[in-house]
């Protein structure tokens, strides 16, 4: 089927609770385990290309293969740009067919963050194509877990952002950071709950690589829609390269060396459909 957008995926699991998994991929291998693991288990899923990895790879490529291998599956797929805080490159990703972007102006003070919001809100919404803001700071592991108090979304703050930005999910800082943490993440459930209260709209949680099970769940329950996932495919699909070239460090031929990735990344994402609810839910 055509790309969907997330707006159309989110307000399904906002209702349904449960959370739809959100993939960053690097290549082939991994952006292909993804869309099986998908087709597989009849789940919605979205799958994210970063700023590097646009660049990478070219993101009207990007575009393209990823909207003609859509084409051929019969579960919603989302095409996003994650984390980006240059408006002219969202345009640019707007016009060539994702159907979901994210402004991350969570670094600029408020009103900077609701102008540059509702700036790319107002572009990509004439084109059908839903945004993702963020409100508070989502650091890096090597930080340490995001749980002190002034790196938190506070939900007044939340409320009074989505009351002034159109946007079509927020993602909030409760405690998660991106990368693989150095200790547990300690998630601030009460608030999470008190920014759905206030603001109604689907919540995003960032930093989904090393999460318990448990705080997984309860994230959910607590009003998560979408929960992203990086640095545990990117880390897993380097271990089986590992593997394989140590099994055979004269081999020319790349196919066989990473083939076998596809299907590790398959497994990975098939849990998180089925942890995170949304499998079956296509």
């Amino acid at each position: 089927m055509p790309l969907v957008t997330l707006s159309s995926v989110l307000k399904k699991a906002q209702k349904e609770r449960y959370a739809v998994p959100s993939f960053n991929f690097s290549g082939i291998e991994d952006l292909r385990g993804i869309l099986d693991a998908a087709q597989e288990v009849k789940s919605p899923v979205i799958v994210m290309t970063s700023v590097n990895i646009g660049k990478y790879w070219g993101i009207k490529g990007v575009a393209a293969y990823v909207r003609a291998m859509a084409a051929d599956m019969d579960v919603p797929v989302v095409l996003h740009q994650d984390h980006t805080k240059d408006v002219e490159t969202l345009k640019q990703c707007v016009d060539l067919g994702y159907t979901s972007v994210m402004i991350d102006a969570s670094e600029r003070p408020f009103e900077e963050n609701v102008e540059l919001s509702n700036r790319v809100a107002e572009y990509a919404h004439a084109f059908g194509v839903s945004v993702e803001a963020e409100l508070g700071h989502i650091s890096g592991a090597e930080e340490g877990a995001g749980d002190s108090d002034e790196m938190l979304t506070r939900p007044q703050d939340a409320q009074r952002f989505m009351e002034l930005v159109e946007a079509d999910a927020l993602a909030v800082a409760v405690g998660t950071a991106h990368g693989f943490y150095t200790k547990p993440p300690k998630l601030d459930f009460d608030r999470l709950v008190k920014i759905g209260e206030l603001t109604k709209v689907p919540l995003v949680l960032h930093g989904g690589s090393g999460v318990a099970e448990p705080d997984f769940v309860r994230s959910i329950e607590c009003g998560i829609t979408k929960i992203n996932v990086g640095t545990e495919l990117r880390y897993e699909i380097m271990q089986n390269l590992k593997k394989n070239f140590a099994a055979d460090p004269d081999e020319v031929d790349i196919r066989k060396l990473v083939s076998s990735g596809r299907g590790v990344i398959t497994e990975v994402a098939k849990h998180k459909m089925e942890l995170f609810g949304s499998a079956g839910k296509a």
